[in-house]
């Protein structure tokens, strides 16, 4: 694992937030990692540690996951709130202009940033998310976010996880699933291995407002024109359709478009050719 410092702050309700911090050279546009829904910051680990030796990355865990407070009110679960914990989270950090890599949830919250300043913005990776969901996605994530659930042990957890998620990562091996829930999961008091999460998150998601942060998104989107642009799509992704994905394309000239084959919702950003596109990417910034 590479090093890194742990860095927290405070949101405008009083939660102190956390961060993984990876040096890297000060110099350089430092990257800024948003993680899905039910993720947290060290869904990038080995992402950060490929970066990190050059630029520095930022890893945040949103509110009510991983090392970051829960929420007192459930309701402040949305992506209204965990943009303005990020803004603060960059403020506090003194970063006026960085790459942005989001996955699902984190791709959203890329384009609200985008929406408030998009010059901040020198380049994008969104991973399996567009200005358009696919509702069947939606409805899928909708049945299993905040349902708890707890296993005695790391193995079991990894072969739970992936006899649910056999769909979306066919070609897993144990070792894979194993590494997924260790990012993904946490040992409780008393031993078990339960979500790394607080499962209240899922009360605002049960709405369409927890869900994506306005009902027109193409024009945040439309805000990183002029800037480079890489757009990650699972193959078989239920989220991000294919449809969307060329329309992003179209929209946007030179916009890099990796499709994993076989993969759903979401790829990790560890596989070969989304490395290689992600570094093209670092490639055109300072």
């Amino acid at each position: 694992m590479a090093p890194f410092e742990l860095h927290t702050w405070q949101s405008s309700d009083a939660l102190t937030l956390s961060a993984r911090i990876y040096p890297g050279d000060p110099a350089r546009t430092p990257v800024l990692c948003l993680p899905g829904l039910t993720r947290n910051g060290r869904d990038f680990e080995d992402l950060a540690a490929a970066i990190a030796p050059q630029r520095r990355v930022i890893c945040p865990d949103l509110r009510g996951r991983g090392q970051s407070a829960y929420a007192t009110d459930p309701a402040t679960y949305t992506p209204v709130h965990y943009l303005g914990d990020i803004l603060l989270l960059l403020s506090g950090l003194g970063i006026e202009r960085f790459v942005a890599i989001g996955t699902s949830l984190g791709g959203l919250l890329t384009m609200m940033l985008a929406g408030v300043d998009p010059a901040r913005i020198v380049g994008a990776v969104f991973n399996d998310i567009g200005p358009e969901i696919d509702p069947a996605g939606l409805a899928r994530i909708r049945g299993y976010v905040g349902v708890a659930a707890r296993f005695a042990g790391w193995d079991e957890a990894a072969r739970a996880l992936g006899a649910a998620q056999a769909n979306t990562y066919p070609a897993f091996a144990p070792a894979d699933w194993l590494r997924l829930v260790r990012r993904n999961m946490r040992v409780d008091d008393t031993g078990g291995i339960v979500f790394d999460y607080d499962m209240a998150i899922a009360r605002p998601f049960a709405d369409d407002e927890g869900a994506s942060p306005a009902p027109d998104l193409w024009p945040l989107f439309d805000a990183l024109s002029g800037r480079p642009v890489t757009v990650v799509r699972g193959g078989t992704s239920d989220i991000l359709s294919a449809a969307t994905a060329a329309a992003m394309q179209a929209r946007h000239p030179g916009l890099d478009l990796v499709v994993v084959p076989g993969v759903g919702h979401a790829p990790t950003l560890d596989e070969a050719p989304v490395r290689a596109a992600i570094q093209r990417l670092l490639n055109q910034v300072p």
